[in-house]
């Protein structure tokens, strides 16, 4: 059945159609050439002048069994820390290239702590415009945005995933907004989608913060509950400025940058709030009473995202 939104601003009809039955849309041209190198300038100014010498050579690691799970990493939501790739470090330790091309990614606070990502984030009008195409309830918030920047040669690859995998709600409602800060191509580790997977593939494990301490993942349906996920992945080729919005439930991956080109891009995530959604406790990803999530739209007497309880 088709979504009507005869009052869109950003999105056509069609766009928005496409999205819900695929899981993702790529909006060429998001942002202008004067935004993107404003952001992409901006990134390379924090990678300059982040300190190797106090860093704990923390290294963002992607796979089920070596995922990053240290105090670095899990009080970084209301910071902005800086993320290693996994082949940047050799076997002592030790830093096998500059540290601007060691960086996995930054983040998790632009949004909030950067005025260059804040103005691209949470006072972009042609963002709250789209949000709106999109339907989205009263007071939907932003969390987690990094600039993740592929390196060249040891951009590590990313395997299948969903999102809601890793910012859990009940019911589900994450959405990605992943921008283009460079060109992205097959070699240099663009993104690749399941078309449609988010209606057929359950949210079947969640990434959290262990009672032990560190994190895992925990799972909420049997292997044998599963389904086997078929199709053709589509890869989807961007330029500098090009939007991908990414369904929390649809797969999808990256492979490695085997070329001599890094891959820049600047991505969030936004879920819906109470009573629409609840964010679930046991999340890596906390609001503190600092920083509680960022509200997108500007709507009167709406509660911001916190957790039963804090």
């Amino acid at each position: 059945m088709a979504i009507s939104n005869l009052d869109s601003e950003v999105l056509t009809q069609k766009q928005i159609e496409k999205f819900h039955k695929d899981g993702y849309l790529c909006v060429p041209g998001f942002l202008t050439p004067g935004q993107v190198d404003s952001l992409l300038s901006r990134a390379k100014q924090l990678l300059d002048n982040f300190s190797i010498e106090d860093h704990p050579l923390t290294k963002f690691t992607t796979g089920d069994d070596n995922h990053v799970g240290d105090d670095y990493f899990l009080t970084s939501g209301d910071k902005i820390r800086f993320f290693l790739e996994e082949d940047a470090l050799d076997a002592n330790g030790k830093l096998t290239r500059e540290k601007q091309k060691a960086v996995n990614k930054i983040g998790h606070a632009l949004h909030e702590l950067d005025p260059f990502y804040r103005s691209a984030t949470l006072e972009n009008p042609k963002l709250k415009a789209l949000v709106r195409d999109l339907k989205f309830h009263r007071d939907p918030v932003a969390l987690q945005s990094m600039v993740i920047c592929k390196q060249q040669h040891i951009g590590g690859e990313v395997p299948e995933h969903n999102d809601s995998t890793f910012l859990y709600t009940n019911p589900p409602s994450a959405l990605g907004f992943w921008i283009a800060l460079e060109t992205c191509t097959p070699e240099n580790g663009a993104l690749s989608f399941l078309p449609g997977s988010h209606l057929t593939t359950p949210i079947s494990k969640r990434f959290i913060r262990m009672p032990s301490g560190g994190t895992g993942f925990e799972q909420l349906l049997d292997s044998s509950e599963v389904p086997n996920t078929e199709g053709k992945y589509i890869l989807e080729a961007c330029n500098p400025g090009d939007l991908v919005l990414i369904h929390g439930s649809v797969l999808h991956k990256s492979q490695r940058n085997t070329s001599p080109n890094t891959r820049f891009a600047y991505t969030f995530h936004m879920i819906e709030s109470p009573p629409y959604a609840v964010y679930d406790e046991k999340n890596w990803l906390q609001p503190t009473l600092e920083m509680p999530f960022s509200k997108i739209l500007d709507v009167p007497n709406s509660t911001v995202v916190k957790l039963v309880g804090v």
